[in-house]
């Protein structure tokens, strides 16, 4: 310690009494120093009385009292420690203060400055993502070009080894940017972002080097010709854009424009990065409504009607954006980008008269959509642990993944084709065959002049391109079955084992390019019985197999919608999409919640767990449990906050403060570290009033810093003298915290934590006449592993099937 001072050890608190438990006492600490490990505490069994048989239940043995869950998650390709967010309003002293003195002046400065912020993110998603779709039309346009004209000269080979070389560059340097630059940038961000949302912090998730790779990975992993979408990247690109808006001004850059300063606390964060979530998917897929809803269905916990006029209002910026620059690139000044960009899949001139065979057709689709669902996500489930062991070893092995994955999707997008036969030109074709350029239905490969190469068609193009040949509609005849079968096979396997490499990678394209694909294999085998076009069937079997691997349903129904311009196959598509979701639920969870799962993210679902209503609050709380006096010696704090990572300390008042032990509240580390600072001590342990900190400080010096950039206190340094001093915790606890009883259900304290946002749940005695604080409850203290950790005879399985989830 600071001072060369041995420290003290932490006042002594007895851990209160339970009913049919044996009592413990949490060991002292002994004058080691920062980093020593708290002592268990002795074990203790739980004798719980069963209500519903009036008999006394098998003892449950309590094996531990301290949490012991990871801290740690994978972000990204990294493995990160976390912390939670703290969405609760801090009612001390500093906050009443404020809200007392706000005038309307400063009302309608938070309130414009909310708009502002939210037009801008509209703003500024709406024209990162015009930008990556005109990189990757043009670099992958190019790659395209080049290796066409090859073939036409029959210089097969150098035309594979430019094809491949390319995508090779392109990959390896997506894969560095992630590796060295910002590993949290690898895959889709959806289930980081999810997280974020639901209350789990980690500084890399959101930082702006994220933001950095992911616009510039996601542009060369599109380009190298990898089967994954830029589309879930945008979701957390947008989320990236909101945060660094949201962060309230930058000292370091004289960027502290005083309306700024609204919006350093995490609840209006998290409402303007859910805005962003909606601008990722609306500048994706040009579907803003959809974008809404996928904010409210999959990526948002909380939620309410001002936020929704507010994702509105970003989605419309980023539509009106789009438009504009779009209808400026039709002059042709954006080089090759034209229809492949910004994918639009126009169905509404096809005639969707549907009759009862059609519906039978439907059914099956929804069928193999959840059946192919659910295996997609089981195996991705198992190739992503595997990758994760390889991410581990350090960059070099990340871009060795990738560059293999890179050499196998070109050998297959350029070999198999080699396979397929050549089939001669329709007569009544609508576009040009073979195609000349870079994109169209009838690709010439190494066909001769009048013939084309249906499998090329579908391989040798970018993802986007691919889509819009599959739902092309009059064009029945076009692709032979072999083909689509070959490009499904491929297709599926290449999507499960490109999404783990450490590249910015999204879901949605390869899903809907191989439900596409399956869609179009029924259409064609169902034609005799089924008057659907083919392309509305590779629609539909896109649906299905979104349907079945995210689970989404509102959402991508709107989105699908948006995308075709197709609104009288709204019936059909919501059928669809239930039927899968409904199959694909029995097999497991949405891949998105695998993966939060498999990152170790301490996700709090919606509901409660069935076992946790067989244990009670008191029972997983964690020690030993750390309070401070109201006016507590500085010493004390400054140990404390060196040998734990606790965020939140409990604040007893004390004879002679008051004649009983009271709780006056809680005090967050931050607010600590301020005070500490500030160093207002005082020589002898007085309560103060609180004029005198109001005096020294403002509502915003306890505001949350920037991303990473908070007090530590291990940049604090203290005298001998200094360390024997006190402080006054009253004027900065927040004195409303929320509590439960110790006899609380589980369950009932998980939805209560998981629906306020709280960072902290204090648990307080049953009875008066016991220590005012039971112990605090925590994001960790509600994960299975801790619970099963604490009682090994409690197998959360088995309630499953006869419980019910809140």
């Amino acid at each position: 310690m600071d001072g060369g001072q041995s420290p003290r050890p932490l006042p002594h608190r007895r851990a209160p009494e339970r009913e049919g438990s044996h009592n413990y006492d949490i060991e002292r600490m002994d004058g080691a120093g920062e980093g020593e490990f708290w002592q268990n505490a002795s074990s203790d069994a739980l004798l719980r009385y069963d209500d519903r048989q009036g008999s006394a239940r098998e003892p449950m043995l309590r094996k531990r009292s301290l949490n012991t869950t990871s801290q740690i998650a994978v972000v990204g390709a990294n493995v990160c420690p976390i912390e939670s967010l703290d969405y609760e309003v801090v009612e001390n002293d500093f906050f009443k203060q404020d809200w007392r003195s706000r005038k309307k002046k400063q009302i309608f400065q938070y309130i414009v400055m909310k708009w502002t912020l939210v037009l801008l993110i509209g703003l500024f998603t709406g024209l990162i993502g015009f930008f990556n779709n005109l990189a990757v039309e043009n670099i992958a346009g190019l790659k395209l070009l080049h290796t066409s004209e090859l073939m036409l000269n029959e210089r097969y080979v150098a035309a594979f080894f430019v094809y491949a070389g390319s995508s090779l560059v392109l990959a390896a340097s997506a894969a560095a940017l992630c590796a060295y630059v910002a590993p949290a940038a690898a895959g889709s961000g959806i289930p980081e972002v999810k997280a974020y949302l639901n209350g789990v912090d980690a500084y890399s998730i959101l930082a702006p080097s994220t933001l950095f790779v992911k616009i510039f990975g996601s542009i060369l992993g599109v380009s190298a010709g990898f089967i994954l979408g830029k589309e879930g990247p945008m979701v957390h690109t947008g989320a990236c854009i909101a945060n660094l808006l949201g962060q309230g001004g930058s000292r370091k850059y004289n960027l502290t424009w005083n309306w700024l300063r609204y919006f350093k606390n995490d609840r209006d964060r998290r409402d303007l990065i859910t805005c962003g979530c909606a601008a990722g998917v609306a500048a994706a897929f040009r579907a803003p409504v959809g974008g809404v809803l996928f904010a409210l269905e999959e990526a948002a916990s909380w939620w309410r009607s001002a936020l929704l006029w507010r994702a509105f209002f970003t989605t419309a910026v980023v539509a009106v954006v789009l438009r504009a620059l779009i209808e400026f690139c039709r002059s042709g000044k954006c080089g090759l980008f034209g229809q492949g960009g910004l994918i639009m899949f126009d169905l509404s001139s096809t005639v969707a008269a549907y009759s009862a065979s059609d519906l039978i057709a439907i059914i099956l689709l929804g069928i193999i959509g959840g059946i192919f669902g659910g295996i997609f996500n089981f195996l991705l489930d198992k190739i992503l642990r595997v990758y994760s062991i390889i991410n581990e070893r350090g960059a070099p092995s990340k871009i060795l993944l990738t560059v293999t994955i890179s050499i196998i999707t070109s050998l297959c997008c350029f070999g198999l084709p080699l396979l397929a036969e050549c089939t001669q030109c329709p007569v009544d074709a609508v576009e040009q065959c073979p195609t000349v350029g870079r994109s169209g239905n009838y690709k010439n490969f190494q066909c001769p002049p009048g013939y084309y190469n249906g499998l090329a068609s579908l391989f040798f193009n970018t993802n986007d391109d691919a889509i819009r040949n599959l739902f092309s509609n009059g064009t029945e005849l076009e692709f032979h079955m072999y083909s689509l079968i070959i490009f499904f096979i491929a297709i599926y396997c290449l999507g499960l084992v490109t999404y783990g490499i450490a590249v910015p990678s999204g879901l949605f394209i390869p899903v809907i390019l191989a439900g596409a694909t399956y869609g179009r294999i029924v259409g064609t085998l169902l034609g005799s019985i089924s008057n659907l076009d083919p392309g509305l069937f590779a629609l539909l079997g896109a649906a299905s197999f979104l349907g079945g691997t995210m689970r989404m349903t509102v959402s991508v129904c709107v989105i699908l919608l948006e995308l075709t311009n197709d609104l009288q196959m709204l019936p059909l598509v919501m059928l669809v999409l239930l039927i899968s979701k409904t199959i694909a639920d029995n097999f497991n969870k949405g891949v998105y919640d695998q993966i939060v799962v498999m990152k170790g993210l301490p996700f709090m679902e919606a509901h409660a767990e069935p076992y946790m209503r067989h244990l009670v609050a008191g029972d997983v709380v964690s020690g030993p449990l750390i309070t401070f006096s109201g006016v507590e010696k500085v010493a004390n704090i400054v140990i404390a906050l060196r040998i734990t990572g606790h965020n939140g300390f409990p604040v007893v008042d004390e004879p002679p403060l008051t004649e009983t032990p009271e709780l006056v509240g809680l005090v967050i580390r931050s607010h600590l570290l301020v005070l500490l600072k500030s160093k207002m001590f005082m020589k002898e342990p007085d309560k103060t009033s609180g004029s005198f900190v109001m005096n020294k400080f403002g509502a915003f010096d306890f505001a949350k810093a920037g991303s990473g950039k908070g007090l530590k206190i291990e940049e604090l340094y203290f005298t001998d003298e200094e360390m024997q001093m006190y402080v006054d915790l009253h004027a900065i606890a927040n004195t409303s915290p929320y509590t439960v009883v110790e006899t609380m259900s589980l369950a009932k304290a998980a939805i209560l934590f998981r629906e306020l946002g709280l960072r902290h749940l204090l648990v307080v005695p049953k009875t008066p006449d016991r220590p005012p604080i039971v112990g605090i409850l925590t994001r960790h203290d509600f994960v299975e592993e801790h619970i099963h950790g604490l009682f090994p005879s409690l197998n959360p399985h088995n309630f499953h099937s006869t419980s019910m989830g809140g």
